[in-house]
């Protein structure tokens, strides 16, 4: 019986990068942007704040970002190409957008690992694994966390800034960093914006430093030898909440679409270069409350890049990763039109236990919203429990979230990302 889904599901309401509408987002002229809260049930509520003072000089609404807008310079993604590792884990920065997107469960372990690095630590320092214990393996007993962790970056020009200012810079970062405390009913979520100059934020690959992605002190990193992708180091800390884990695949990477070129809309460039690794392995730990949590579990990454991947009439998706108990991985997503219903772009991908891949059309499967959750802070209304039927697979899944209130990361950000089970 599939009984597990470690990964979320991430609903396309307004979003810069992910999904879509009126959104607007400010690029500021200080150093970074950042917002943060905390909610909870019996365990209290918190929040906190602390936003850079610059003032805002510039605005990319969501349409621009994943739009068929203005493209001219930008790379566009029109056919299959090869992927070089690990320079594609690394940026791409003629293209207009690009993300780094983890998502997992993760299960304390009373007898677990060593504590992980601490953030802005060397990649892969300070990460153990208890004795005896299979990779991966689940906690014998204790409390259970999902997360979501993202770094977008966002070109608002097609061409390099020529200055020699180092806080000139056509890139901008964004960062999402989510912890659900499952047992005691907390989600906890922060968002940070920043240049890509003066070091603040940035990507690097494939040449002789290491990979690395990051933003402020929040970082994922691959191992010292710059020729290798794994193991990768993921670091977050905002506001006493911290993550801190060492993730290497359990499973080969998916090339989504045809070759790692998923579609997006009907016209050539409305596509984009997209893989996955839908299992790795999870060490490290957590902090929450003061508390440092050994921790073992499963993540998933999500690789995208592209400059115009909607098309017309498209305003929005809704996507799953779905991790079952059974060893096997399920991801689909309904590109939604403006009158509701999927555009004939939607599709997915069934992974098996053996890492063998089976492409689904959009026909292939249905997506139904089983339930609603209404946001205190706008009354916004967002799905709140899923049917995925995928009568091929013979798979008729009913996805729950373990907490229905897990709200997007701060004002103006409109996606719903959070842990959900089967």
């Amino acid at each position: 019986m599939r009984t597990r889904v470690p990964n979320g599901a991430r609903s396309g309401l307004p979003l810069l990068l992910l999904a879509l509408g009126a959104a607007t987002l400010g690029v500021g002229c200080s150093d970074s942007a950042r917002s943060g809260s905390g909610s909870g049930a019996g365990a209290g509520a918190g929040s906190g704040s602390d936003t850079g003072a610059g003032q805002v000089n510039a605005t990319l609404t969501v349409a621009e970002a994943m739009g068929g807008t203005d493209t001219t310079g930008f790379a566009r993604a029109f056919e299959p190409r090869d992927f070089v590792f690990p320079a594609d884990h690394g940026p791409h920065p003629d293209f207009r957008t690009e993300w780094w997107y983890f998502t997992g469960h993760l299960d304390e372990v009373v007898d677990g690992p060593e504590p992980g690095p601490e953030p802005g630590s060397e990649p892969g320092a300070g990460v153990g694994q208890a004795a005896g214990a299979a990779p991966g393996a689940a906690a014998k007993s204790g409390r259970r966390f999902g997360f979501q962790y993202t770094i977008f970056r966002s070109a608002l020009l097609p061409e390099p800034v020529e200055s020699p200012n180092p806080w000139a810079t056509r890139q901008m970062y964004m960062g999402h960093f989510t912890v659900t405390d499952v047992e005691r009913g907390r989600f906890s979520e922060f968002e940070r914006f920043t240049r890509g100059g003066a070091g603040l934020a940035g990507a690097r690959a494939g040449g002789e430093q290491p990979f690395a992605v990051w933003l402020d002190d929040w970082r994922i990193s691959g191992p010292e030898d710059p020729s290798r992708s794994w193991p990768m180091t993921v670091q977050a800390a905002d506001s006493g909440v911290a993550l801190s884990i060492r993730v290497e695949p359990v499973k080969d990477l998916v090339l989504q679409g045809d070759r790692g070129l998923s579609q997006k809309g009907p016209e050539p460039g409305n596509a984009s270069y997209y893989y996955s690794y839908t299992r790795l392995q999870a060490e490290g730990h957590v902090v929450i409350e003061g508390d440092t949590i050994a921790v073992r579990g499963e993540s998933w990454l999500d690789r995208e890049w592209s400059t115009s991947a909607l098309s017309e009439g498209q305003v929005g998706w809704d996507w799953f990763s779905l991790q079952l108990s059974d060893g096997t991985e399920l991801m689909v997503y309904d590109l939604r039109q403006a009158d509701g219903t999927p555009s004939a772009e939607s599709e997915g991908v069934w992974v098996g236990t053996d890492g063998a891949v089976t492409r689904l059309a959009g026909a292939d499967y249905t997506l139904t919203p089983t339930d609603v959750w209404s946001s205190p802070l706008d009354g916004a209304q967002y799905p709140s429990g899923w049917r995925i039927e995928v009568p091929q697979l013979e798979l008729d899944l009913a996805v729950e979230p373990v907490l229905r209130d897990q709200p997007p990361p701060g004002p103006g950000s409109c996606c719903r990302t959070g842990a959900a089970a089967t």
